[in-house]
């Protein structure tokens, strides 16, 4: 299926939470600034950026958590800022930094919880995918870090909820259990569950996400899945090769597809999209030239989340200067 196609698809999905020029202000600095997306049910959103770009004050104004100083938020129709009791049955929320009692048991914590809602998951079961069942009957003070990542994950997922919200949900954790969480997240997805994740891993939302948002100093940069941003910002494909002999830049440059065209000592690269290896190597051998040691490497999400949080800090910070 093609990016465009996946697209249209996503486009013709029920928008179930709307973000309308929300921003919220911290003395001088504007932690978010004049955000405008929706949500679709039942895919996963990711939001990304640098650290202190302001993901985590959007997630916890969108949960109502936090109230904006302007602008608008509305899940299911209805406002957080104002029915946040409401929005409490039906979205769970793991938040970067938690805690609990310190003499709380694992145990009681999710008995507790899942005693909040009307169709809760298996608190055993949920021990099990989060790997918590040795630690079942330990007390929050004596988990370490990456464990109280795991309880607070399960906390937020125990009510059953029609949407949860993640923030930075695998930090702390061993990649295991990393790639264990994510098939739980995928799986939660497939039952019709909305997710919002919050997360610096590139890997992560590249796997996870149907969309991600970039936000870098407050502002939204870029909207989009994760392929269609890696195309379309993270330079494409990148080729290089060693020639038996030197290579005229104009031979390469004027073929379909290929945007650059430079040299690291004897290595050629070449920069582009499409089938431009295939070209690259069909017009050289026209021109008698044999190459060894190809290597191709296509963009990916890092790529691009590299190039838009520089490109755009550097414009936001010159705007700023103008002003």
């Amino acid at each position: 299926m093609s990016e465009t196609v996946s697209v249209i698809e996503a486009s013709k999905k029920k928008s179930i939470i709307t973000v309308s020029h929300l921003c919220k202000q911290y003395g001088a600095v504007a932690a978010v600034d004049d955000v405008t997306f929706s949500i679709n049910e039942g895919e996963i959103f990711g939001i990304i950026g640098p650290n202190g770009a302001g993901k985590t004050t959007m997630v916890e104004c969108i949960s109502g958590l936090r109230i904006p100083d302007s602008g608008s938020v509305a899940i299911y129709d209805l406002n957080p800022k104002n029915e946040r009791e409401n929005l409490r049955k039906f979205v769970g929320v793991q938040l970067q930094m938690s805690a609990l009692p310190p003499r709380i048991k694992v145990s009681e914590a999710l008995n507790l919880f899942a005693s909040f809602y009307s169709n809760p998951l298996d608190p055993q079961e949920l021990m099990e995918t989060l790997g918590l069942t040795k630690k079942r009957n330990a007390t929050f003070k004596k988990l370490s870090g990456g464990q109280k990542q795991r309880l607070s994950i399960a906390l937020a997922l125990i009510g059953n909820p029609k949407i949860a919200i993640l923030d930075e949900l695998t930090t702390g954790l061993d990649p295991d259990a990393r790639r264990e969480t994510w098939e739980l997240i995928e799986s939660i997805r497939d039952r019709g569950v909305t997710v919002i994740l919050v997360t610096h891993y590139m890997d992560e939302a590249e796997r996870l996400c149907d969309r991600v948002a970039l936000i870098n100093q407050g502002k939204l940069v870029a909207l989009d899945t994760p392929a269609a941003l890696a195309a379309k910002e993270g330079g494409g494909i990148h080729m290089q090769f060693a020639p038996s002999h030197p290579v005229d830049d104009k031979l390469l440059a004027v073929l379909p597809g290929v945007t650059a065209v430079h040299h690291r000592g004897t290595r050629v690269m070449v920069d582009g999209s499409g089938d431009i290896t295939t070209q690259v190597l069909y017009e050289l051998l026209k021109a008698d030239i044999t190459v060894k040691d190809v290597q191709v490497k296509s963009s990916n999400l890092e790529d691009a989340f590299v190039k838009l949080t520089q490109t755009k800090g550097k414009t936001l910070k010159t705007q700023e200067a103008q002003r």
